[in-house]
């Protein structure tokens, strides 16, 4: 069991799995009444996606579970290092 609460939705649950198995990191959203948490890429690269993607808000109650799964696995898959891409 991950050492954070978990998701309500299913499909967001499996997504932040996923994430995690690849190195993402869970952090609180604290006091916010609309994020559950976020997630945090492990590298936090300014040149991969220009950092824009580093930090991502997850949602407590998304319109569409399912859209915001497949967000979270696109952000995960998006990032330079999960494309084994070589960057000297």
């Amino acid at each position: 069991m991950p050492n954070r609460p978990k998701h309500s939705k299913k499909e967001i649950e499996e997504a932040v799995q996923f994430a995690e198995a690849n190195g993402w990191i869970y952090a609180s959203s604290g006091k916010s009444s609309h994020a559950w948490g976020f997630l945090l890429c492990p590298h936090n690269d300014q040149d991969c996606r220009c950092g824009q993607y580093c930090k991502n808000s997850i949602w407590s109650t998304p319109r569409s579970p399912e859209n915001m799964a497949k967000k979270i696995c696109k952000w995960v898959e998006g990032c330079k290092y999960a494309n084994g891409e070589d960057y000297d």
